[in-house]
């Protein structure tokens, strides 16, 4: 069990560390036994030392005067970079098209499960914008429990999704699968999805925060995950960002639903999720009612409980022909639910967050 008091000291280097910075580092705050333990390396530049106490002023001093350091964060050791305790104000996520995730007004990310054509990807894009979309979605890269399903049509679809940003303007996110595509989908992508069955792939995580790109990490909760273990995935990204010295968060939540003795909807949206979240990070927090559902029929009901219990976004998958969707066809809404969706979420009026009734402001 994590002590209430205890912390983790964070440093961060310019370059790759000199070599026994870790023992130099762990002296100076008065660790001399278990530093294999409590020493951890986050890649070249970034250590993380625990302790089981607050750090002495005049040793996180001493520590700072040491060769290379760039900078020495002090967190909790429960919670650590994602926790509320300590940060300095919401997290924001800007997109190109200077829309604001986690401002205070909710953000839609709308779009087709799969990008099937370039047509058929730049009718969508342009019928979500025209209803009030914030940035399109589409998968390039798709994960398919049968290896026979269709599972996207890789760089080939990013190419179709740049030229649906080049005509509408909208910002695009998309989902990467493995590390060694982070280069090709950063190329393209204004945002990297990182879908629930990675949300435990710690390599992935870690490597899609560090990528010198800093585009932004929108983080879905895996199908079984307890809110502590999204934090802790979470955690692996914001420790990437810092190993590189990139300062913003960058990082969306996305509660997706989870697996429960629920059968009537495809995965059970945990509306109490977002309001959990919203109190224990500074990062935005989003829902994605279209997976939670599997049913078109519940997606709008589903993203209204989302708004209203505070939720800074949605995302939707929307398709002008669901019946002929090449992947997730039966949770597609078409562009005309899409636009009295979001009528509906107009007549809800969901406030900024400091006009929110008092039970879904976020503290801190």
């Amino acid at each position: 069990m994590i002590r209430a008091e205890a912390i983790v000291v964070l440093v961060c280097f310019h370059d790759a560390a000199p070599p026994h910075a870790s023992a130099s580092a762990a002296r100076r705050l008065g660790l001399t036994e278990g530093l294999d333990r409590r020493c951890r390396w986050h890649g070249e530049q970034l250590l993380s030392i625990q302790l089981d106490r607050p750090a002495e002023a005049s040793a996180l001093a001493e520590l700072s005067g040491l060769p290379g350091i760039r900078e020495i964060r002090v967190v909790p050791a429960e919670g650590g970079l994602t926790s509320m305790k300590g940060a300095s104000g919401r997290s924001l996520v800007r997109l190109p098209n200077r829309e604001v995730i986690g401002g205070g007004t909710l953000a839609v990310i709308a779009g087709p499960c799969s990008v099937e054509s370039a047509a058929q990807i730049c009718e969508i894009a342009a019928r979500v914008r025209e209803a009030g979309a914030s940035a399109l979605r589409g998968g390039a890269f798709k994960p398919r429990s049968s290896p026979y399903a269709f599972a996207g049509l890789g760089e080939k679809a990013l190419e179709h999704l740049a030229l649906a940003r080049e005509k509408t303007g909208l910002p695009v996110v998309t989902e990467v699968l493995e590390s060694a595509d982070i280069d090709l989908v950063a190329r393209y992508a204004d945002m990297i999805q990182i879908g629930a069955r990675n949300m435990h792939n710690f390599p992935l995580l870690f490597k899609a925060g560090s990528h010198r790109s800093g585009k932004p990490i929108l983080l879905k909760r895996g199908l079984s995950a307890t809110i502590a273990e999204f934090l802790q995935a979470a955690e692996h990204v914001l420790l990437g960002r810092l190993s590189v010295g990139l300062d913003e968060p960058r990082l969306i939540l996305c509660e997706r639903g989870i697996r429960t003795g629920n059968d009537s909807t495809r995965f059970t949206l945990d509306v109490g999720a977002i309001a959990v979240l919203r109190e224990r990070t500074h990062l935005p927090v989003i829902a994605d009612p279209s997976h939670a559902a599997g049913d078109r029929r519940h997606v709008a009901p589903l993203a209204l409980a989302a708004a209203a219990a505070g939720a800074d976004g949605l995302m939707i998958e929307v398709h002008p022909q669901p019946s002929e969707a090449w992947s997730d066809g039966p949770q597609c809404i078409d562009p005309a639910g899409f636009q009295e969706l979001m009528n509906d979420l107009r007549l809800l009026k969901v406030p900024d967050a400091g006009s929110r009734p008092r039970a879904i402001r976020r503290r801190g």
